[in-house]
Order: structure tokens, then C-alpha cells, then sequence
């Protein structure tokens, strides 16, 4: 085997990220004489293969999948480096299986997504879209068939409290809300309560929010959660926001719920289907604003996910632990710890 610790960038990256990635994990691999970095050939149908992936000691990854057939026989690889905290297209047991370590960046992403979902409750608030539309048209305000409203004074909730929320909570503290609210069955009561959040059952979450954002990972327990049953318990003046996965939202109950003025409006970087669809009614909603799950790619985002990922596999290549590693059950594996060793006897 190579004595090189060889790192693979996917290569959707230099669709998606070409001229925003390059520069930071320049600044951290580029001047290694025993780490070398190269960009992974297309993979079929965007899902990794195992001969690719055997090739390198870290892989750099975006939006791709691995799925149990990625990493079937893969004896090198030590670590996926995850450029984000999505893992939806990571097949998490298979990678502990075949002793890989998934790594995510939860400090570079917090900032960003929190900032996207206040951009879009103000935008909601002040029906920015809806003025914009107006002016194009050649209308003025007094055709605005609502006014905009404060969100002072307003019940702010979070199916989620853990890393983007919480510092969501924070930064919306100066706004004036009148209370914050969250579901998290998993969140420490006092952590909870160091944030002025108060923790409610998922139906209170639901019918008590002006404005209701979700912040919860997608997985198996998570996968439609958000049915007709909950968006129909919400006031017909609240907003609803995803910033997080679309497949955690049954959309056609969403779709139903905006059509038939269940809610006011949502705000949507995610979908079920991404790229959104033509001919996906949502395209059609008046009250509803559209992003390319790309809100949070700020200049901040894509060099902070950056240099956090590159740190990742750095930390590994020392024959260290990063902290933000998923599966923390691998390293419990023998193969993974031996992976681990052989990388600290040669720095």
C-alpha cells in the first residue's frame, strides 16, 4: 500500500462547490509532503464505488452516496469526512462495519443555517416576495393583500434542539419573541433552560408556533414525521420553515396545508425531490418561498466546512480521534483502531 495518505474529493464537489472549496483545503492538505489530494472520477448515478474508495485513506465528501456495496471489501479507507451535518445518503452501519469513521461539521454549518431561517421569518413577516411580485407587476402598495406583521411578542418553535437550534434560540433572543419552544426528546432539560426554551409534546409544538422551524436529522424515525395531522393542529396564521431535510415533511400535506389555508406560508430550502421538480405545485403557491437548499451557502459556510472537514481528516492522518465523528461504535472495532495506529507510527 501506498505510504501516502492519499485524500479523494467526490466529485460532485467540482460541480456544486468549483471555485469555493478549493482555497481552504489548499490551506490545510496543500503543503503536506506525506498527504497528497485528488479528485475522485465520476461515480455512477452519484454512489460511491468500493474500487474508488479503496483507493484513498480519507474521502472528502458532499452529496453523494455510500451506501453497503460503496464499501464492501474496502481495507484502506479510515474516514469519510462529510462536508455538512447531513448523512441521509450515508450508509452509517455499513461504514462502521468496514471500520470507517463518518465525520460531520456541526461548528462550520450552525451559524450559517440558523441566519437562514431568521432570513426567512423576516422575509415571511414582511411578505418580501409577495412586495417584490407586487412592484414587478406595476402595482403599489395599496394592492398588498396583507400587511406584514412583528415577529415581537410571537411563539418561536423547533421540532429539534440540538447545534443549529440552540444557536438559533441564541441569536433570536434579541428579536423580542415572546417565548421560544422546542420538541426534543433528546435534549438536556437544562440546556434547554440555560436557552429560555421551553420543551413541549410534539402537538403543543405544533399548535402554540407562530413560526415553526425544523431542526431535527433525517433518519429512520424522522422520515415523514411531519404529517397532515400536525400541520393541521397549527394556527392559520403561523409559518412553517425547513431549512433541514424534505423527506422529514410529507410535502403533499404541506402543499395541501398551504393551498387550503391551514398555515399562512412556509419557507422551504428542502425538498422530498431535489432539484424541485417543474411541475411540483409548490412552484404555483403564492405563499410560499423557494430555495435551492442553498440558503445557508454563505462565502463563511464554504470555507468553514472546509477547513472543519480538512481537520477531520487531519486529526485521523495523526492517528487521533475527531470529535465530531457519528459513529462513535467504530472505534470500538479492532480494524479501525489498527488503522489508527499505523497512521500515528508514521507521523
Amino acid at each position: 500500500m501506498d505510504s501516502t495518505f492519499r485524500v479523494g474529493v467526490t466529485p460532485d464537489f467540482y460541480l456544486e462547490v468549483k471555485g469555493k472549496f478549493e482555497a481552504p483545503v489548499e490551506s490545510k492538505l496543500g503543503n503536506l509532503a506525506w498527504l497528497s489530494v485528488h479528485p475522485m472520477p465520476p461515480q455512477p448515478s452519484n454512489f460511491v464505488t468500493a474500487a474508488h474508495l479503496d483507493q484513498f485513506d480519507a474521502v472528502l465528501a458532499l452529496a453523494i452516496n455510500f451506501t453497503r456495496e460503496s464499501v464492501a471489501g474496502v481495507q484502506r479507507t479510515a474516514v469519510v469526512a462529510r462536508w455538512g451535518v447531513g448523512y441521509d445518503m450515508v450508509d452509517v452501519d455499513a461504514l462502521t462495519e468496514n471500520d470507517i469513521a463518518l465525520a460531520i461539521t456541526p461548528g462550520a454549518v450552525r451559524r450559517p443555517v440558523s441566519e437562514a431561517i431568521l432570513a426567512l421569518i423576516f422575509a415571511l413577516s414582511a411578505n418580501v416576495v409577495g412586495q417584490d411580485r407586487l412592484v414587478r407587476a406595476g402595482k403599489w402598495r395599496g394592492d398588498l393583500p396583507r400587511l406584514g406583521r412583528s415577529p415581537q411578542g410571537r411563539v418561536l418553535g423547533s421540532l429539534g434542539c440540538g447545534n443549529i437550534a440552540q444557536e438559533l434560540f441564541r441569536l433570536a433572543k434579541s428579536i423580542g419573541f415572546g417565548r421560544f419552544i422546542a420538541h426534543d426528546p433528546y435534549v438536556s432539560p437544562d440546556v434547554a433552560a440555560s436557552l429560555g426554551v421551553e420543551l413541549v409534546t410534539m402537538e403543543e409544538l405544533f399548535a402554540q408556533s407562530d413560526y415553526l422551524t425544523i431542526n431535527t436529522p433525517l433518519g429512520s424515525s424522522t422520515r415523514g414525521l411531519v404529517d397532515a395531522g400536525l400541520l393541521r393542529r397549527m394556527k392559520p396564521t403561523a409559518f412553517f420553515i425547513n431549512t433541514a431535510r424534505g423527506p422529514i415533511v410529507q410535502q403533499a400535506a404541506l402543499i395541501k396545508a398551504l393551498q387550503e389555508g391551514w398555515i399562512a406560508g412556509a419557507g422551504l430550502d428542502v425538498f422530498e425531490q431535489e432539484p424541485l421538480p417543474m411541475d411540483d405545485p409548490l412552484r404555483q403557491l403564492d405563499n410560499v418561498i423557494l430555495a435551492p437548499h442553498g440558503l445557508a451557502w454563505t462565502e463563511e459556510l464554504a470555507r468553514d466546512n472546509s477547513l472543519e472537514a480538512c481537520d477531520n481528516i487531519l486529526t485521523i492522518a495523526r492517528g487521533e480521534v475527531p470529535a465530531s465523528i457519528v459513529n462513535k461504535d467504530v472505534l470500538k472495532r479492532p480494524g479501525f483502531l489498527q488503522k489508527l495506529d499505523r497512521y500515528r507510527r508514521k507521523v
